[in-house]
């Protein structure tokens, strides 16, 4: 697993974003947001995108992905399997989180 750490976002310098050492300029979701609002016409292009916008906050992985669909109006195979992938282990994450949730709150009574 990746060391993760927060860094200032590189454009507004306010926000912090979790990082990796991958990343060479993390910018924040506030910054990004305007670039994520777009129209795209491919409708198994807009089922895929269709995801919580929390999961576009947490993740500036599918952040990219959906700027590139919206800019070029296609993806690759593999960032297609990426994303879904990504989003498939953020959603296993939820469930994991509220399972501890869970188990902590009927520990606690």
């Amino acid at each position: 697993m990746a060391i993760k750490y927060k860094q200032k976002c590189a454009k507004c310098k306010k926000n912090y974003v979790i990082v990796t050492w991958k990343q060479g300029y993390p910018i924040c979701y506030d910054c990004q947001k305007d670039q994520l609002v777009g129209e795209i016409s491919d409708p198994e292009m807009k089922k895929l995108l269709d995801i919580p916008e929390s999961f576009y906050k947490e993740n500036s992985f599918l952040r990219s992905i959906k700027i590139n669909a919206i800019q070029y109006g296609k993806l690759s195979e593999k960032q297609i399997e990426t994303f879904k992938k990504a989003v498939e282990k953020l959603k296993a994450d939820r469930k994991e989180e509220k399972k501890e949730e869970t188990t902590a709150s009927i520990t606690k009574k």
